[in-house]
């Protein structure tokens, strides 16, 4: 595939061209008009179990599967290694750190000590604010053969706030309730949520009361939220005004350590609010006291979870995530209404909702592999773990969140910037027809992709004398055999691509390592030099065969293919 087809607005590939047909959307995600893909369901998969099935599950659900991981998740059967993807009891979240302390003096928190808890310091605001977006970003590093990191990323886009505006610890304790329920439940989810003081500040709830009632956080809970904008989600105006009255009250308590949500009774709507036929012509009775606001909010959050359309417009998401950003009729048949009763049937608790979809013959489909472009966040993270590149040691706080600001940086100027999604609808990647994960590659954010590519690949990143860059010889050595150029560019094409490349381009890579057609053994001489410090020409092999070896693999990323997932 050459970048003019990947360019092409109705397909990413030849290969692909019938499966990113666009169709004309509705506003649930369901296409009028779309050639059939498939008709697989959610029928546990029984087909062939090998590394291109396991390649693809860890690609669709860790940032960059290294390829011991790869490796490690072969060793299992299909549900031992989506158990595995599932289970947190190994999962660690620890907060930022104190990284600024030997350049900006912090009074209240030792350098290396987290700061999330200390009084609100209008001039560390800054540099607390890089520690927490360059840890953020991180957390795909660090926690390890769990889908934690992408489910949070799931719930940030899906639950939105902008970093930008908060008080550093308050965008802390927001990620907190994503990790928090992640795998857990998403009606709790939303009462946390809706609650959190990051997320009444950013929608206004903080002000909503009951003399100038705000419908804004009371309008994206519906339909942003929890039920969609499609064709059966019929919540009206008077809803969203119901709605707002009920979330009365709620603001934040600006004398605590971090800032607090608190009730003010006096500011609630006490009334009686009425509901449409949607819900049932539901009645959420007015309350009094302190815990009104609490028991108000409840009573709406059972009304709207009660309507089968919440549970059908997560599993939409879902697919729009994990699977492929368009829904024809067959999916919705097959895939998203088997998978909407078994939320409703677990009661919104979303790991058996993962654990079906990720097991499902749907997901395994060819037509569902190497269709999806990688978002920012999976191709700078990925790119980090896939190479499996040396950070600073852990215990130098400062050079290693300046690592991590890097690649946070990378993030944000290749269209992704983690802690701050360009609006309330999340990115449009995941929601904006017709272009939808399309719209992550541009003149603009191509070309930067493949300089964060070659500089690490090449130069490397300093950070105060310590150089992030990929050693070849580390990802090389762990091949089958990689002294047999045949058998090195099969293993790097399954490794660093989501599909098989023509003969066309195998023979332009096997080129690289043989250039003007010298035979195979000159490059097993080569590279049996070059790992053998016996050898009497090894320096030279070494300097030759790593020169090669880094073209045959920024040959491999150069492809568009290396762009999908």
């Amino acid at each position: 595939m050459n970048r003019r087809e990947f360019f092409k607005p109705k397909s990413v590939s030849n290969q692909f061209e019938n499966a990113l047909i666009d169709g004309n959307d509705e506003p649930n995600g369901l296409s009028k008009k779309i050639t059939r893909r498939t008709n697989t369901g959610i029928a546990k998969y029984q087909g062939s179990w090998g590394r291109p099935e396991v390649i693809h599950l860890l690609r669709r659900t860790l940032y960059g599967p290294s390829l011991g991981e790869v490796k490690e998740f072969e060793k299992l059967t299909l549900s031992q290694a989506v158990d595995k993807l599932l289970d947190t009891s190994n999962y660690t979240f620890n907060p930022p750190l104190n990284n600024y302390g030997k350049s900006t003096v912090d009074l209240q928190v030792t350098y290396g000590k987290t700061w999330v808890n200390a009084p609100f310091d209008i001039n560390l605001e800054g540099v607390r604010k890089n520690s927490v977006k360059s840890w953020f970003w991180s957390l795909a590093l660090n926690n390890k053969q769990s889908i934690m990191q992408k489910m949070m990323v799931f719930w940030h886009n899906h639950l939105p706030i902008q970093m930008l505006d908060l008080p550093s610890a308050n965008c802390y304790y927001y990620v907190k309730v994503l990790n928090d329920y992640a795998l857990g439940n998403f009606k709790k989810l939303t009462k946390q949520m809706t609650l959190d003081p990051a997320m009444l500040f950013y929608l206004n709830g903080h002000l909503n009361t009951k003399d100038a009632p705000d419908e804004n956080y009371s309008r994206e809970l519906q339909e942003l939220f929890t039920l969609g904008k499609g064709p059966e989600s019929k919540f009206t105006e008077d809803d969203v005004k119901a709605a707002a009255r009920v979330l009365t009250g709620f603001t934040i308590n600006y004398t605590t350590t971090p800032f607090s949500t608190m009730f003010v009774s006096k500011n609630h709507d006490t009334v009686d609010k009425q509901f449409s036929s949607f819900y049932s012509n539901t009645v959420v009775k007015g309350r009094t006291g302190l815990s009104a606001g609490l028991d108000e909010l409840d009573d709406l959050l059972d009304m709207i979870f009660s309507v089968n359309e919440v549970s059908k417009f997560i599993c939409r998401r879902l697919y729009k995530f994990f699977i492929y950003y368009k829904i024809d009729s067959d999916a919705e048949t097959n895939v998203i209404e088997p998978l909407a009763k078994i939320f409703r049937d677990n009661y919104y608790d979303i790991k058996p909702v993962l654990k079906a979809l990720l097991e499902s013959e749907h997901f395994y489909d060819n037509w569902n592999r190497a269709c999806m472009i990688k978002d920012p966040y999976s191709h700078v993270a990925g790119f980090m773990r896939q190479w499996e590149l040396e950070l600073p040691d852990a215990t130098d706080h400062q050079k290693l969140y300046k690592a991590y600001g890097f690649g946070a940086a990378y993030n944000a100027i290749t269209q992704m910037n983690l802690g701050d999604p360009p609006s309330v609808s999340g990115w449009e990647a995941w929601y904006q027809v017709p272009l939808f994960h399309r719209s992550w590659i541009t003149s603009d954010s191509l070309p930067k992709r493949n300089e964060y590519q070659d500089y690490l690949l090449w130069i490397g990143h300093k950070v105060e004398g310590f150089n992030i860059k990929v050693d070849v010889w580390k990802i090389t050595k762990q091949f089958s055999r990689p002294n047999y150029p045949d058998d090195l560019i099969t293993d790097a094409v399954e490794f660093l691509l989501p599909m098989s490349l023509d003969s066309t381009q195998l023979a332009s890579l096997k080129a690289i390592l043989l250039p003007g057609g010298i035979p195979d053994y000159n490059w097993t001489d080569e590279y049996n030099a070059a790992v053998d410090t016996s050898y009497p020409n090894h320096a030279s092999a070494l300097s030759t065969s790593t020169l090669k070896l880094q073209s045959l693999f920024k040959a491999i990323m150069n492809l568009s293919e290396y762009q999908l997932s």
